[in-house]
């Protein structure tokens, strides 16, 4: 059984960092893309980051690019999102999601994350 436990969120002031990790358990972690998702207050979730099986390819949403910085250690199981420049629009709880694939081009919509982690909240004042 997969299991995905988000660490890292919390209150932070604009313009400031976040570093978000997720423990992933249950399958051979290094063979499977990961993603980072988020979802604000009364909006879909949306699709932040994502980073392929052996870390070579990663991809972003356009909202994030250039302050958001998505990783890997296979050796540990875990995925990261590094956050810079933090803005109050950033604000949502933020998912870690492991893929039934390996690769990351054309998977922002979401449908081949088959495995999700709780969710960590990230909230960011102005």
């Amino acid at each position: 059984q997969v299991q995905l436990v988000e660490s890292g969120g919390g209150l932070v002031q604009a313009g400031g960092s976040l570093r978000l990790s997720c423990a992933a358990s249950g399958r051979t972690f290094s063979n499977y893309a990961m993603g980072w998702f988020r979802q604000a207050p009364g909006k879909e979730r949306e699709f932040a980051a994502g980073i392929s099986s052996t870390g070579r390819y990663t991809d972003y949403a356009d909202s994030v690019k250039g302050r958001f910085t998505i990783s890997r250690d296979n050796a540990k199981n875990t995925v990261y999102l590094q956050m810079n420049s933090l803005k109050p629009e950033d604000t949502a709880v933020y998912y870690c999601a492991q893929s039934a694939r390996n690769y990351v081009y054309d998977q922002r919509g979401g449908t081949a994350y088959n495995y999700w982690g709780q969710g960590t909240q990230v909230a960011v004042s102005s």
